[in-house]
C-alpha cells in the first residue's frame, strides 16, 4: 500500500461506525409497497441528468418509489428505491431520521437508493438550492418514501427468501477510445462490463411472491438528452414488466449496481420508447426466469446493518471545453462517501453513496468473505462518480466529472466494507 493510500486508509479506519450490528436470528416477515411519485402534467419541473435540458413536457409512464420491509423479530430493515437520478445528502439525512421516527426502522438498517433515472425531475432542498417547484416536489417524494415504508411495514407477513443470479446482455462499457476526442462516451465492447442480474426473492409461506430486489449495473439512459417526457426508462420498464408478470401482486424493487461506466447496449435517438420496452422486457424476463429457479428458500434470517463515512481528497478539472486533448486538475475539498452494509444472513448488500465504476465492485467481490456480495449504488447520499484507481489513467467523462483524486476511493471502499464484514462475522 503506497503512502498516499495508507494515509487515507487510516482516515477512514478511525471514523466510528454509526451503529452496531443486530445479530439475532429469527423467523422472517416481509412486506412491500409501491407509491406513485409522478408529477402532474403541468408541473413544469426541471429534468435531471443533462445540463440545460429544461422542464419536462408530458408524462410517458409513471414513476414510483418502492419499498421492502424485513423483520426477524429482533431487527427491522427497509430496502427503498425511487425512480429518480440520485439521493441528495441533505435529503438522506432528513428522510432517514424521519423514517426512523415514523416507522422505528433505524438509519443503519435503511438502504435508500436511486435507480439513476435520467427521465425524471431533479430533487433539491434548502434555501437557495432549488426553485420552489423543485422544493415542493422533493417534499412530495419524501412523503411518498415514508408512506411506502409505512405501507410495506403494515403488509408484513411470514415469509421466506432466496437469491439467484442470471445474465443479461443489456449493458456495455461506455468508455470508448476515439481518434479525435480521446477517451469519451461511446461503446466499448472490450471494456469491463458485469452482465450479472442478481435477484432476491421474498415470498409468503404458500409460495406467493411478495417482492423482488433486483440489482443490475446500467445507466437509466435509453432515452437521451433529447427526451422531455417523464419516464422510468430502463429501470422502470424492468420493474413494470416483472410486476405485470405477477399481476401486480408483487413489488419489484430495481437497484443500480456498479454502473458508473455502463450504458444501455442501445439507445433511442427519437421520441419512441420501443427500445425502452424491448430492453426492459429482456431484463425483466431474465429476472422472472432467475426468480423461478431460486432454491433453497429460508424462513429464518439474521438482519445486521452498519454505516460508515470515508473521506478522500478532492479535485476538479480546470475550466475548458469537454472533451479536449489535455486536462489539468486543481485540488478541491475532500469528498465524503457513505458506506452502508446490510447483511441478510450471508447476503451482503453493500450500499455506496455514489456512481461506482465496475472494477471497484469486482475488487470487492474478489476480497469479500461472502460469496453473495451485491453493490447497490446511488444509496444513502450522493458523492458523484467514483472511479477505480486504474480508470484515472484514461481521462474520460467519468474522470473529468468525478470530484475525487486518484489513489484513495477504491481502497477506502473495499477495505471499509471488509472491515464491516469482519465485524459481522464476529457476532
Amino acid at each position: 500500500m503506497n503512502t498516499f493510500i495508507a494515509k487515507y486508509f487510516l482516515l477512514w479506519l478511525v471514523v466510528p461506525s454509526l451503529a452496531a450490528f443486530g445479530a439475532e436470528s429469527g423467523t422472517l416477515r416481509a412486506g412491500a409497497a409501491r407509491v406513485d411519485i409522478t408529477p402532474p402534467e403541468d408541473a413544469a419541473l426541471p429534468m435531471a441528468g443533462y445540463a440545460g435540458r429544461g422542464s419536462f413536457k408530458t408524462v410517458h409512464d409513471h414513476i414510483y418509489v418502492r419499498a421492502i420491509v424485513l423483520d426477524n423479530g429482533a431487527t427491522q430493515s427497509a430496502l427503498v428505491a425511487w425512480e429518480l437520478i440520485f439521493v441528495p445528502d441533505d435529503v438522506w439525512a432528513e428522510l432517514s431520521e424521519r423514517i426512523a421516527k415514523d416507522t422505528g426502522i433505524r438509519p443503519e438498517h435503511l438502504l435508500l437508493s436511486a435507480v439513476h433515472d435520467h427521465g425524471a425531475p431533479s430533487l433539491g432542498r434548502g434555501s437557495g438550492q432549488a426553485n420552489p417547484k423543485t422544493l415542493a416536489y422533493t417534499a412530495k417524494v419524501e412523503d411518498a418514501a415514508v408512506e411506502a415504508v409505512r405501507r410495506a411495514k403494515a403488509n408484513l407477513q411470514p415469509a421466506r427468501f432466496g437469491i439467484g443470479t442470471g445474465t443479461a446482455q443489456v449493458n456495455i462499457n461506455r468508455r470508448e477510445l476515439t481518434p479525435d476526442r480521446g477517451w469519451w462516451l461511446g461503446y466499448n465492447p472490450d471494456g469491463p462490463s458485469d452482465k450479472t442480474v442478481a435477484v432476491l426473492k421474498f415470498e409468503d409461506l404458500s409460495g406467493k411472491p411478495i417482492a423482488f430486489f433486483i440489482n443490475y449495473a446500467v445507466h437509466g439512459t435509453i432515452m437521451g438528452s433529447h427526451n422531455l417526457q417523464i419516464t422510468g426508462d430502463l429501470p422502470g420498464a424492468t420493474s413494470r414488466f416483472v410486476e405485470q408478470h405477477f399481476r401486480d401482486q408483487a413489488v419489484a424493487v430495481w437497484t443500480s449496481g456498479a454502473a458508473g461506466d455502463q450504458n444501455p447496449v442501445s439507445r433511442e435517438d427519437g421520441e419512441e420508447f420501443s427500445m425502452v420496452d424491448a430492453l426492459g422486457r429482456l431484463l425483466g424476463e431474465e429476472v422472472v426466469r432467475v426468480a423461478a429457479g431460486i432454491k433453497p428458500l429460508w424462513s429464518q434470517a439474521t438482519i445486521r446493518g452498519v454505516q460508515q463515512v470515508v473521506t478522500c481528497p478532492g479535485r476538479k478539472v480546470d475550466t475548458g471545453p469537454l472533451p479536449r486533448k489535455d486536462y489539468t486538475f486543481t485540488d478541491a475539498g475532500p469528498v465524503n462517501i457513505r458506506l452502508s452494509l446490510l447483511m441478510l444472513t450471508d447476503i451482503a448488500l453493500t450500499g455506496v453513496s455514489g456512481e461506482v465504476l465496475t472494477m471497484i465492485h469486482q475488487h470487492l467481490k474478489k476480497e469479500s468473505p461472502f460469496s453473495r456480495t451485491l453493490m447497490v449504488t446511488h444509496t444513502n447520499g450522493s458523492s458523484g462518480y467514483i472511479p477505480d484507481d486504474a480508470a484515472f489513467n484514461q481521462v474520460s467523462y467519468e474522470i473529468t466529472t468525478s470530484h475525487l483524486k486518484p489513489g484513495c476511493a477504491e481502497y477506502a471502499i473495499v477495505n471499509g466494507f471488509l472491515g464491516m464484514m469482519d465485524r459481522a462475522t464476529e457476532k
